[in-house]
């Protein structure tokens, strides 16, 4: 059991939570949710012990041991892979890093050898004589192939290597595992994986995600973070918005209801208290309205900007061939794919999907004309307008400008500020900060900035790589009710199943080798072609 009580957080002039004191117990799996920048991953800190709280207290269980999931997937490139899951022990690990160095020293004295000797005490008593064979069937478990085991991490292809992280914070076999994003960089075949891996793995666990699928596929409980508060629903995420709009409701309507009553009340002693006959009845009142209650309802954290994208001009059947494309990097020797070949029709929405790795992102650039093909054509039509989304838009905010001029070069008019304002307050941009730097934006609100340029160029193809990345589900599910809308073509990386299945009428597979498949039809649609439960 992992427990909190008073715990409260404050770096500025306002409390990011206050009063947080909450059981996270009996093998439960909480979601742990809120808007971008509401403290969730500070909450998971201090959870963690990586963080002081302002005020209160965490509390774990007697004997409890506690796991976390290092986030730094590239941070143990030149280390041994089984050394890597060993250290998810960490009394162990640093046990036998210690008593190693005394052995390897030369110049080690008689006390030196006596701590040896009680740090041997210790590595035994964590099965330290048994980590080996312990991680390595854990890595197993983990679909990490046994010739990888001795080698360094940096040969793990990116898609594996969240696998032996998640083996290092089991390693301990924790009763209490921290997981905050574990799906970030994960293709959707990943978190498949991962998903059936907690599920099957009993402990208590904290999930930072705002992948809704994965939400509603592992967790058992919501954990809320707004208005500066937690609060826990039971249930998934689907359950969790449910019960969160109704309670709610029925907060605003026992409010409207207190309302109508204090105000007959008041209306009733503002009348009668002058009058004797009258007087004690409203006296009775007045205590009346002493007891009547309005619930705080304190303004959410959570904030839906508005998107809509349209196009200036309507394609008419075809929008891209693609013949027998191939792409291989300078200095390579092998073909990131080939003999790719493609049409896509005007209204179509293509989903790309695969291994991390396996080339999306290099196919999307070479749609997008940033990249040359090797061999083969990309053909747009004659009408065709394209407007692209990079997975990492850093290059388009290079420039010394604010976010009003920045906008202000995709309006394709002069002194059109009306429009740039709108289409920034919509985005949820507006006063001050519009006159910030576009160099201290985070990566969200890069996201978003790339969302106005697309709305205001008006491109009747859009090609979208993770535009979901780094932000929160209001803003997804946003951005998913302005695609589903959009009257033109999308071509689309994502590795958020809900958004590939509420939008895709075609999947395009990239396979290892060069090959893919092509399928015309939704998400669900195909995953039951290939016999993979939803």
């Amino acid at each position: 059991m992992l427990a909190t009580s008073g715990l409260a957080i404050q770096f500025g002039a306002k409390p990011l939570f206050e009063k947080v004191t909450v059981k996270f117990s009996d093998g439960n799996r909480y979601g742990l949710i809120g808007a971008n920048g509401s403290g969730k991953s500070t909450l998971m800190k201090v959870l963690g012990s990586d963080l002081e709280a302002s005020a209160g207290d965490v509390m774990l269980q007697a004997g409890a041991r506690l796991g976390k999931l290092n986030q730094n997937q590239f941070g143990y490139e030149d280390e041994r892979v089984l050394d890597v899951v060993m250290q998810g022990h960490v009394e162990m690990w640093s046990a036998m890093k210690e008593r190693d160095l005394i052995y390897a020293n030369p110049d080690a004295s008689d006390d030196d050898y006596m701590r040896a000797a009680e740090l041997e005490g210790k590595f035994a008593e964590y099965d330290g004589y048994t980590a080996e064979a312990r991680a390595g069937a854990i890595l197993i478990d983990a679909g990490i192939d046994e010739t990888r085991h001795n080698g360094p991490m940096r040969e793990v292809p990116p898609g594996l290597k969240l696998r032996v992280l998640l083996a290092q914070a089991l390693f301990s076999k924790p009763d209490v595992l921290l997981l905050d994003e574990p799906t970030n960089n994960l293709d959707i075949h990943s978190i498949g994986w991962l998903e059936r891996a907690l599920n099957e793995y009993d402990a208590t666990m904290i999930i930072i995600s705002h992948d809704r699928h994965f939400l509603n596929q592992v967790c058992t409980h919501i954990a809320d973070l707004d208005y500066q508060q937690l609060k826990i629903y039971p249930g998934n995420y689907d359950d969790f918005m449910l019960a969160s709009v109704q309670a709610r409701a029925r907060v605003e309507s026992s409010n409207a209801k207190a309302r109508d009553r204090i105000s007959d009340l008041q209306e009733f002693v503002r009348r009668f208290s002058a009058n004797a006959s009258k007087a004690r009845q409203a006296t009775s009142r007045k205590k009346q309205l002493e007891k009547i209650k309005i619930e705080e309802i304190r303004p959410s954290s959570r904030q839906n900007p508005y998107i809509r994208f349209e196009q200036a001009k309507k394609l008419y059947r075809s929008a891209l061939t693609v013949e027998n494309l191939a792409f291989r990097y300078p200095g390579t020797d092998e073909d990131i794919f080939k003999k790719f070949d493609l049409t896509i029709e005007a209204g179509d929405r293509v989903a790309i999907i695969g291994p991390n790795g396996i080339g999306k992102t290099t196919l999307m650039r070479c749609l997008a004309g940033e990249l040359h093909p090797t061999a083969g054509r990309v053909t747009w039509v004659e009408n065709a307008q394209t407007g692209y989304m990079p997975q990492d838009p850093q290059a388009e905010f290079e420039a010394k400008t604010d976010l009003f001029s920045w906008m202000s070069q995709y309006t394709g008019k002069a002194d059109d500020d009306q429009l740039v304002r709108a289409t920034l307050g919509r985005l949820l941009f507006s006063g001050d900060e519009t006159k910030k730097s576009v160099k201290v934006l985070s990566g969200g609100e890069k996201g978003r900035m790339i969302y106005g340029k697309l709305i205001l160029t008006k491109p009747n193809v859009l090609l979208m790589d993770e535009p979901t990345n780094h932000m929160d589900m209001e803003t997804i599910e946003s951005l998913q009710i302005g695609l589903e809308k959009y009257p033109g073509t999308i071509v689309f990386v994502s590795h958020d199943r809900e958004f590939v299945g509420g939008l895709a009428n075609r999947i395009i597979e990239l396979r290892p080798g060069g090959s893919y498949s092509d399928f015309r039809g939704t998400y669900d649609e195909y995953l039951s072609d290939q016999g993979v439960d939803a």
